[in-house]
């Protein structure tokens, strides 16, 4: 297969969010942005889309969001704007430069054959561009990732770098994305910067025994982290459309935008 993905990882590929689903606002709503579309370049010479949103009044805060595994589409547009209306640069990358060239997906995008040849070294690279972008602009001083699903398992990866202030990923899965990879659990040893992992209890693609094991793996460290569990929600819930899940999703955004705050201006870079 293709980049070596390990085959029931594939059939794990949850769908995140429906084509036209909308982020959920944060409390207390967000300066209304508007976002522009940009072409990075990765250090392997890969141009790959990304979408960025300023913050009217910066906050020096940062962030880069990696979407599921459909790559940048209109969600993770409107989270960068969302993030960037509560004072928080937003970088949203897509995966795909490589193997299907640069532009938004949509909901005919065949993301598979491309999720099947991603690496956590390609997609490593695509964010340090986009971190790149963010600090060269001198508007922000401390840069986090934030992930979803398959970026919140690569989200959780990027734990490793000292240059980040720290890492978010909402249900970011535990298994191997190529065969014999990391993991988040086989890279927390690793980890050098606060970690905040956000999931639902009613996701069985992510049993509570993996997450108690990530948190194991995490606490030799040292680093400062938390692994938050809201029971009975599923895989996706941060989605405005859940509407019986509006408090996970307003109590989400809380801890997000704290864990951001208590964290700016503590990068080691």
């Amino acid at each position: 297969m293709p980049g070596g993905v390990v085959a029931h990882e594939l059939r794990e590929n949850v769908v995140c969010f429906a084509a036209d689903a909308l982020p959920p606002e944060p409390p207390g709503g967000a300066v209304p942005v508007t976002g522009t579309d940009l072409t990075l370049t990765s250090a392997d010479g890969t141009a790959f889309s990304a979408f960025e949103a300023d913050a009217p009044t910066p906050s020096g805060a940062g962030v880069v969001i990696l979407p599921d595994v459909r790559g940048l589409f209109a969600f993770y547009t409107r989270l960068a704007e969302r993030f960037a209306g509560v004072g928080i640069d937003a970088v949203s990358i897509d995966y795909f430069g490589r193997t299907a060239g640069t532009g938004h997906r949509d909901k005919d995008f065949e993301y598979g054959p491309h999720v099947a040849q991603t690496t956590p070294d390609g997609v490593a690279a695509d964010v340090d561009a986009a971190v790149r972008r963010l600090r060269e602009r001198g508007r922000v001083t401390s840069i986090f990732t934030v992930g979803f699903c398959f970026g919140g398992s690569n989200s959780f990866l990027q734990a490793a770098r000292p240059d980040l202030a720290g890492v978010i990923g909402f249900y970011g899965g535990m298994r191997p994305r190529v065969e014999n990879g990391p993991t988040p659990i086989t890279r927390a040893p690793q980890a050098k910067v606060p970690v905040l992992g956000l999931f639902g209890g009613a996701d069985q693609s992510i049993p509570a025994e993996k997450v108690e094991e990530f948190g194991a793996a995490l606490a030799p460290t040292g680093v400062e982290y938390t692994l938050h569990t809201y029971p009975g929600a599923p895989h996706s819930f941060f989605d405005r459309s859940h509407e019986e899940y509006a408090k996970e999703c307003a109590d989400a955004w809380t801890r997000m935008l704290a864990f951001v705050n208590d964290h700016t201006g503590k990068s080691t870079a």
